[in-house]
């Protein structure tokens, strides 16, 4: 591979197959000690990012813990 005069590269069709970088998908450039490393980019990086506030705010959790109790 080149770089090309405006900074681009091609990524082998075979590759990017291979690690579904498909059309529009987000990549980003991490620097390491042997140089660059390609990553896709993904919406949440730790799983808990990805389901946070999925059951939305049922109230406050003291008084749920409370309830719970049975106090």
């Amino acid at each position: 591979m080149r770089i090309s005069e405006r900074g681009q590269i091609t990524i082998p069709k075979k590759l990017r197959d291979r690690f579904g970088m498909n059309h529009n998908v987000e990549v980003e450039l991490v620097p390491t000690e042997g140089g660059l490393l390609i990553r896709k980019r993904t919406a949440a990086g730790h799983p808990v990012d990805r389901v946070y506030g999925i059951l939305g705010t049922g109230g406050n959790t003291d008084d749920y813990i409370e309830a719970i109790r049975g106090r």
